[in-house]
């Protein structure tokens, strides 16, 4: 069954009775009234036990319908459980949307007179008319009869306001126990421990106020959908005379219309393939073939459109770009058209790499399209397989096995190259936490330890696959460690200089096996690195609420490499944010544009724990605190008194390149929550962001700038009037235009994260790909952008100055 198809029987068409069952009652029961005339004088009330039974009567539209039914008597007190079968003589299609069923609750154990507990009315259809199934928990009303008049006076749901985190959890219940949750043993265990300690927590502070009737209705394959016999509409819609819009359902809406459908087969049929081969596109259908080759990867295709490339598909074959659009117009479920496709694919000019990302999106299923994908991705070198493997390994949720085509590729790959390895090692382990995909990505981790143990010694040095392997072992241990380490700190008392403190006496005496290791392991960071020992009187931790560390290691080579290491924080996003910028750097120096970024490593080691990469920086909060300008930080490491507003040319020109990179990047990516503690600057003039805890156009802060430009930026470049800022903005502008180009490479690893958790992608894909997309502008042509751009950045830098005073004010809060 497909993603989007939903299967349903039709109420009309069951013929079985009506069949539910009684299971308890919860709550405590107040003991019986004592009738003196009925009770022995030397029996007391506690002596006596309540025997209760359930009365059951099916209302139709607020009539009875049928005989009541009765339950047998229980006295079990204080838990009364009948668990039994209730079977009425009406079927369920006699029902109408309107079905109730009644059920009060009797006490015989009063005397000659039955004692009334309390009764509850449910419906037998929801909203949406489908039959209710699953466990249902009534609320009682005590001391009333069920009333089955609609609408009743006893509703056995409990009323909207009052619902707390009890009705939540057993809501959820009753969709994990009808398979609409998927089970995980473990934490399932877990979870009703803590659901049994709530309800513990619930029954104890609301006393025993209410009663509760808990039924179980039966459940069928597929959902019941209420329609009456022999009805063809859903609701009845009768034609009034006066002007008011009246709703008719049209049975065949949505459905295939018989003679496009001929039409479509007829034209795509084997035969017609011979008369296809010599097809030439007219100018206009030239024009438009252009127009849709040009779409983005997001954009669907019409049903004309996909028409027209089917018609010439034989004369775009010498067309590259045609390729993924000619394969999404053709009817995969249609088994000869399925084939000839094929055939025509293997034919067809080769594709880039980025359309062949495309090609492992979740829109393609074959697998001999999935498998062709992988064929032009083998062309591509480590560096540029490096650059897209944190989203191919997210693809491997849309293979259609757990051993694919894709997977062999990149064990493969990453057997060749221990940076690679190590990456792939890292990018599958973490997501060994989704229950949904995790043997997916554990037969991935399991195929790349078997293939590096069998390698021989030679392929990477002296060493062999198994010591190979060991070395990638070795770093996972070395982050529990740290974890265990950043545990031990974080319950020192007192201020950050104690548990600086409690650090550095950790490394050198419980944990002194971190000082100096018995033999080098690879950092996580960068794999061509060997780390030897952290160097105690180097490390610190950051004054911040979750203490990262931030630690020296000593380097095999001579030299040393500082890391940060955070614990309790997902840095998932970080880390594809800074996978982007590194992407756009190498885009920006292919078209001989070096904006002096810093992409950074980033590395997440876990759910909520990672390693990145430590620039030695400072915040643009501090330096304005000491220095009260950019400019006069940089005059302190590259003086010139030669040199504009006293800085050496070469510097200032670092500092603008990088404002330019950043500005188009944290645009493009749509990053939110700016302000002067993450914008680092570098000695040499560079400047960068950190923490991407919001992207895609979400922003904790309102009224957002377009762009991420703050008038301490532009003072430095001698204000919005100077030259400098004038080749700032020329900066922007060739960069987002080169960016551009590659707007669809951008678009198809987005669309590959589309089933990650990372939040921001994970709370609406679609919609983050679309705004994504937005940003490119591609309606429009380079030098429409770079008007764009421009009047993008005065937009943004207008509220800097005093000429529209409500924005400044609203800007100059943002930055706050």
């Amino acid at each position: 069954m497909g993603g989007n198809e939903f299967r349903f029987f039709l109420s009309c068409d069951i013929n079985l009775p009506v069949t539910f069952r009684i299971e308890r009652l919860e709550g405590t029961l107040r003991p019986p009234k004592s009738h003196s005339s009925d009770v022995d004088p030397t029996s007391t009330t506690e002596e006596r036990r309540a025997e209760l039974y359930v009365e059951c009567a099916l209302y139709i539209d607020g009539a009875p319908f049928g005989l009541p039914t009765r339950t047998r008597l229980e006295s079990s007190a204080p838990l009364y459980c009948w668990n039994e079968l209730i079977t009425l003589s009406t079927k369920y299609r006699d029902l109408t949307g309107h079905s109730q069923l009644a059920l009060t609750v009797w006490d015989v154990s009063c005397g000659k007179d039955e004692g009334l507990v309390g009764g509850a009315t449910i419906l037998l259809f929801n909203s949406k008319k489908q039959l209710k199934t699953g466990k249902q928990k009534l609320r009682l009303w005590q001391g009333k009869v069920a009333d089955g008049s609609f609408p009743t006076s006893t509703p056995g749901k409990v009323p909207r306001l009052e619902r707390g985190e009890l009705e939540r959890l057993e809501k959820l219940v009753n969709r994990y126990e009808r398979g609409q949750i998927q089970c995980v043993d473990w934490l399932d265990r877990l979870a009703f421990k803590a659901m049994e300690r709530i309800k513990e927590r619930e029954s104890s502070r609301n006393g025993s106020l209410h009663l509760y009737l808990v039924v179980d209705f039966c459940s069928f394959e597929h959902r019941v959908v209420f329609q009456e016999s022999g009805a063809n509409f859903l609701l009845p819609s009768p034609i009034a005379s006066t002007n008011e819009i009246v709703t008719v359902w049209d049975p065949e809406v949505g459905k295939i219309n018989p003679s496009e459908h001929k039409q479509l087969k007829l034209a795509r049929s084997l035969t017609r393939g011979i008369i296809d081969r010599d097809l030439k596109p007219s100018s206009n259908e030239r024009k438009s073939i252009q127009r849709i080759l040009k779409y983005p990867p997001t954009r669907t295709l019409s049903g004309d459109e996909r028409q027209l490339l089917w018609k010439f598909r034989f004369s775009l074959m010498s067309e590259k770009r045609a390729l993924t659009k000619f394969l999404r117009c053709v009817e995969w479920s249609d088994v000869q058209e399925a084939k000839q496709a094929l055939e025509l694919m293997g034919k067809w000019e080769m594709i880039d790499v980025c359309d062949a990302l495309e090609l492992l999106s979740p829109v393609f299923e074959s697998e001999e399209v999935r498998a062709y994908a992988v064929s032009v991705l083998e062309r591509a070198d480590d560096e540029e397989l490096q650059c897209y493997l944190l989203q191919l390994v997210q693809a491997l949720r849309f293979e259609r096995s757990d051993k694919s085509r894709l997977s062999h590729f990149l064990v493969q790959r990453a057997l060749r190259n221990i940076e690679l390895a190590s990456f792939l090692r890292w990018y599958v382990a973490v997501e060994l936490h989704d229950p949904a995909y995790a043997k997916r990505f554990y037969c991935t981790y399991e195929l790349l330890e078997e293939n590096m143990m069998k390698l021989a010694a030679g392929m990477h040095g002296d060493e062999d696959g198994f010591k190979l392997w060991q070395s990638l072992v070795r770093q996972t241990e070395l982050t529990a460690q740290l974890c265990s380490i950043m545990r031990d700190v974080r319950n020192v008392r007192g201020n950050t200089q104690k548990k600086i403190e409690k650090l550095r006496q950790l490394l050198s005496g419980l944990l002194s096996e971190l000082t100096y290791f018995e033999e080098p392991i690879r950092s996580p960071l960068a794999p061509g690195v060997l780390i030897t020992g952290i160097v105690p009187s180097e490390s610190s931790i950051f004054k911040s609420a979750l203490h990262p560390l931030r630690l020296t290691f000593r380097a095999a080579n001579g030299g040393n490499c500082k890391i940060i290491f955070k614990k309790g924080d997902d840095i998932r996003q970080d880390q594809l944010v800074v996978q982007m910028v590194y992407l756009m750097d190498r885009l920006l120096k292919l078209e001989n544009l070096d904006l002096h970024l810093t992409p950074y490593r980033v590395l997440a080691t876990g759910q909520d724990e990672g390693m990145l990469e430590f620039i030695p920086s400072r915040s643009l909060a501090q330096i304005l605190s000491e220095h009260r300008s950019i400019t006069s930080y940089l005059q302190k490491f590259h003086p010139d008194e030669h040199g504009p507003f006293g800085i050496t040319a070469t510097c200032l020109e670092t500092f603008i390149k990088s404002c330019a990179g950043y500005s188009v990047i944290t645009y493009i990516l749509g990053i939110g929550d700016r302000h002067l503690d993450n914008l680092l600057l570098r000695d040499d003039g560079r400047l960068f962001h950190v923490d991407f805890g919001f992207i895609l156009g979400r922003d904790p802060k309102p009224f957002p700038p377009p762009m991420k430009l703050c008038k301490e930026m532009v003072e430095a470049m001698g204000g919005a009037e100077s030259q400098y800022y004038t080749r700032f903005k020329s900066y922007c502008c060739e960069a987002y235009n080169i960016i551009r180009k590659s707007s669809n490479l951008i678009l198809n690893l987005f669309h590959l994260m589309a089933g990650s958790n990372i939040p921001d992608i994970a709370s609406d894909p679609e919609k983050g790909i679309l705004k994504l997309q937005e940003k490119f502008r591609l309606d429009l042509d380079d030098e429409a952008c770079i008007h764009f751009f421009q009047d993008l950045i005065n937009e943004s830098v207008s509220a800097l100055f005093p000429q529209m005073v409500e924005t400044i004010h609203r800007w100059a809060q943002y930055w706050r």
